[in-house]
């Protein structure tokens, strides 16, 4: 069932666990994080990317995730959210249609610029009861072709701007570049001084991103020090990938899509699976009120 994404933050806040943030790319990653969250007893959050939106259009995104949602886990909550929209068009668009929590990255542009956009942005959603993620500090990183490599320079945000973007945006939730990066990188961490500060000065829900390259220890750290809701993309597309070309690679003559495709859903719901455990949503369906 789809519910507004305040509940599923609520009560991981109140029970010390993190939601996953999963980014779908097409029906059959849809269905597999539904599965896995009925199969888990989880709290989930469906999160789509520009690019997806590109790929799929919003219309469909937005039907699907909700029948999916109605039909395979009517009893598991989960919320749509926009992930790194960049725009305020396509903001906009999103909270239209339905979604109840858009994050609007403007993390590239200098302080000023990015605290305005924002400010815009959360005018509009809080009329409409949605939510908005707001980032400061720009996280870095390439794409799935890139996994393990190293990057030169993983920035950090800066405490006293991110309390300045808080304060003077109103967001409902913050990201930050505290060592992560997207993709996997043989060089990315977390600076746990920095996010311990950050709790500490912000009391907001803080959403990690770049959760596919951190060990499983730094994620449980870091759910002990307050991180809320974690990003989950690259991992879910390794997983769907292997599993196709696999596959494929074994089933040259099949003429049949969905036999093709089948086993994608499968290892992508095992991914999702394994985050859920991970970060202490399994089995906490009872705690979002």
């Amino acid at each position: 069932m789809l519910v507004h994404i305040k509940d599923l933050v609520q009560g991981a806040k109140k029970n010390g666990y993190a939601i996953g943030a999963f980014n779908i790319a097409n029906f059959e990653s849809v269905l597999a994080v539904a599965q896995a969250a009925v199969k888990a007893g989880s709290p989930a959050i469906i999160q789509v990317s520009e690019s997806a939106i590109q790929y799929m259009g919003l219309k469909p995104i937005t039907h699907i995730v909700s029948t999916v949602a109605k039909n395979v886990a009517a009893n598991v909550p989960i919320s749509l959210h926009l992930d790194h929209g960049s725009s305020f068009d396509t903001v906009f668009e999103c909270i239209s249609s339905g979604f109840t929590s858009v994050h609007i990255d403007a993390s590239s542009l200098p302080l000023d610029e990015n605290i305005n956009l924002t400010k815009q942005v959360v005018k509009v959603a809080h009329a409409r009861r949605v939510w908005v993620q707001g980032e400061v500090g720009a996280i870095v990183g390439s794409h799935e072709k890139n996994i393990k490599s190293k990057l030169k320079v993983i920035p950090l945000a800066k405490l006293d701007e991110i309390i300045q973007f808080v304060k003077q945006t109103r967001v409902d939730t913050i990201a930050a570049a505290i060592g992560t990066a997207h993709g996997i990188h043989a060089n990315e961490d977390i600076v746990f001084s920095l996010l311990k500060v950050i709790k500490d000065k912000v009391k907001i829900p803080f959403v990690l991103h770049g959760g596919s390259g951190i060990s499983d220890a730094k994620i449980r750290k870091a759910i002990k020090q307050g991180v809320n809701i974690i990003n989950v993309g690259t991992d879910l597309k390794v997983a769907f990938c292997r599993a196709l070309i696999g596959v494929c690679l074994k089933n040259k003559q099949e003429t049949d899509p969905r036999n093709l495709l089948k086993p994608t859903i499968a290892a992508v719901e095992k991914a999702v699976l394994g985050k859920m455990k991970l970060f202490g949503s399994a089995g906490r369906v009872a705690t979002i009120s």
